[in-house]
């Protein structure tokens, strides 16, 4: 007999050999119905593997993330099959579940694969899906798996089994389809209700652009159909709320050819947006003790190399930059937190003193693929709102927990009120990836759960995620349309003020270290942008829009009762514009709606006889004809309900 212990604490004896099928069984029928993935011990499996060994169950349905992870893995295996049914010949390398769906990179040969040809895909795999095929897993040898795709001349799976060790390679098996395969699958085919292929894109071999461009299709799929009309209605409304059309429409931002791939220009309307972005921070801070600092787009190599960056990210970032000096080299920055080191480093500091916090609205570099790159969420120059805090141990945890009060005011005063925070650790497993000793990174690491728990954070813990130098607190944050994003960042370091050489002189006369804190609220400013304008739809917090109000005059005979309300506006500190174009009044009301703009003030002859302004808000609510002072008054009371206060 083994011991199963469940996620609730129960334990259950069962015969060697059970299935978490099995197990699941026992609990209901109805509930295994539902089962279609399975966790023992830490490894994922399939739900009929045979379980010989006392261990922890943790069994998955439709409904948790494994769960889909299964399930949309399972379905790559299908559409490979479709492919290579339809497309003889093709070349299968890699096909993983993605956050949304799953995708397969395919060598097509001689073929080629548009849109129009996803319903005929689609057709296929449904067809494959009907027919209830087991997902089986096997093993094989290495030299077993090497001849079977070296018969199919595939390259790929050739390489990939090269770089396994014997005995840990495994085969799945359906229908008349075998892929290598680690595990991971849904009971069988049946359970795929609904497919959607969503888009076909190139994608070079292991992301290198040094290797063949392959085709990479990406799908998603679904137990029910109802599920999949639901995500492809929200599909659309994200097309709506897509940043980089927004920032168009809105005239935030652009980009250009000639200045480079991934390097945005920010346009007057989005300038002042991130101005006040900017100013809106940096007023929280300076009342939370930060000072601003200001540091160089470049630094010399061995910054980056006392730092570790250059070792962790050299190879893939921008090279070196020569000077007419015989061995002089510097890099663009990749990262502030270096330089801010030695600005720490440019003066002693004694405990009294501490902590020290620096901030910079620092511009970092970093060349991502031109694959990767997506509007202002993927781009190789962008700004960082980075602070690093200098502490002592003894002020690490009051610290850390202000860091998270500031991150929740930011969030609540921009409208994310829907989040979970996520400490990310590293991995034990794989020491070589982290800098530091064991004993920095367990204080490190208590630091941060510690923080997480007396603030009665919602948390999960992801080991693997941690930074090189330390821990960390991510926040993600869930948008209107019900997608998760990593916004904002906190980071307890006792390594770079080691690399460093960073001290102070304690109350015992003698030099210590100190601990350092690297935070992001925004994490980098065009991600957060881009993010919050897909979140809010460009309907930003009315103290954040660009524009407040306009005024709409109905004729040219307007024009100075118009300035004069600009200037009353003005005075209470409303940012407003003046349409005097000779339109009608409905073109005008329609292009004010485009560019979201809350409040619409239309001025004709009985405003004018009674120095009043007619208000009509974005989206249609009339306010009826009010005074200025009025107006000032519902815009000042908006304001106070969306932007917090920081204490």
């Amino acid at each position: 007999m083994i011991k199963i212990t469940l996620p609730d604490g129960t334990e259950k004896k069962f015969d060697k050999g059970v299935t978490p099928l099995d197990v699941a069984k026992s609990i209901s029928e109805g509930f295994a119905r539902n089962v279609i993935s399975a966790n023992f011990n830490g490894t994922t499996l399939e739900t009929t593997s045979s379980l010989n060994e006392d261990g922890s169950l943790i069994l998955y349905t439709w409904n948790d993330d494994e769960g889909k992870k299964a399930f949309w893995h399972s379905s790559a295996h299908i559409l490979a099959q479709a492919l290579e049914e339809l497309y003889p010949g093709v070349k299968l390398s890699i096909g993983p579940a993605i956050e949304n769906g799953f995708y397969y990179d395919i060598d097509l040969g001689e073929h080629s694969i548009s849109e129009k040809d996803f319903k005929s895909i689609e057709d296929k795999m449904i067809e494959i899906a009907r027919g209830k095929h087991t997902f089986e897993m096997r093993a094989a040898s290495k030299a077993e798996a090497l001849d079977l795709y070296r018969s199919q001349d595939n390259e790929y799976k050739v390489e990939l089994i090269e770089n396994l060790e014997d005995g840990t390679i495994t085969f799945c098996d359906h229908s008349t389809f075998t892929d290598l395969c680690r595990g991971g699958h849904i009971p069988n085919t049946g359970i795929v209700k609904a497919v959607k292929l969503l888009s076909v894109a190139g994608a070079y071999w292991r992301g290198d652009e040094n290797n063949k461009q392959l085709t990479r299709i990406y799908g998603i799929s679904f137990p029910k159909q109802k599920d999949l009309t639901e995500y492809l209605n929200l599909l659309e409304e994200a097309k709506k709320r897509d940043h980089r059309k927004l920032g168009k429409e809105l005239e935030l931002f652009t980009f250009s050819q000639k200045v480079g791939q991934g390097l945005p220009l920010w346009l007057p309307k989005g300038a002042a947006l991130r101005e006040r972005l900017e100013n809106f921070l940096k007023a929280a801070q300076k009342k939370a003790g930060y000072e601003m600092v200001v540091t160089p787009h470049i630094g010399q190599k061995e910054l980056y190399v006392t730092s570790g960056h250059y070792e962790k990210y050299g190879a893939d970032s921008f090279q070196p930059i020569l000077t007419p000096k015989e061995g002089e080299e510097f890099l663009l920055k990749p990262m502030n937190c270096p330089h801010h080191c030695e600005i720490y480093n440019a003066m002693p500091f004694s405990y009294k003193e501490l902590p020290k916090r620096y901030a910079e609205f620092g511009t970092v570099y970093r060349y991502e693929q031109s694959g990767e790159l997506h509007g202002l969420t993927r781009v190789r120059g962008f700004t960082q709102d980075d602070a690093h805090i200098f502490c002592t141990p003894d002020q690490l945890d009051k610290e850390f927990k202000d860091v998270i009060d500031l991150v929740l005011y930011v969030f609540g005063s921009l409208g994310f009120e829907n989040f979970k925070a996520q400490v990310s650790l590293r991995d034990t497993e794989n020491p070589e990836k982290y800098i530091g000793s064991d004993e920095n990174w367990k204080k490190a690491e208590d630091a941060i759960l510690n923080a997480a728990i007396d603030k009665g954070l919602d948390y999960v813990v992801v080991k693997g995620e941690a930074a090189f130098y330390g821990p960390k607190l991510d926040f993600m944050v869930k948008d209107a349309l019900g997608r998760n994003w990593q916004l904002g960042t906190i980071q307890v370091d006792y390594n770079l003020p080691e690399r460093f050489d960073l001290t102070y002189k304690g109350s015992d006369n003698e030099l210590h270290r100190p601990v350092m804190i690297h935070r992001a609220p925004f994490g980098s400013m065009e991600r957060f942008i881009a993010i919050l304008l897909e979140h809010t739809g460009g309907n930003f917090p009315i103290w954040l829009m660009p524009t407040q109000a306009i005024i709409l005059s109905i004729s040219e005979k307007y024009e100075k009762y118009s300035q004069k309300v600009l200037n009353l506006l003005e005075k209470h500190e409303i940012r407003a514009l003046v349409d005097h174009r000779n339109e009608t009044i409905g073109k005008k009301i329609r292009e004010a709606e485009m560019n979201k703009i809350p409040y619409m003030l239309i001025i004709g002859e009985k405003e004018e006889d009674e120095n009043m302004i007619s208000v009509r808000k974005h989206g249609g609510e009339e306010l009826g004809m009010i005074s200025v002072e009025t107006l000032s008054e519902v815009i000042e009371n908006e304001i106070n309900k969306t932007l917090k206060t920081f204490k």
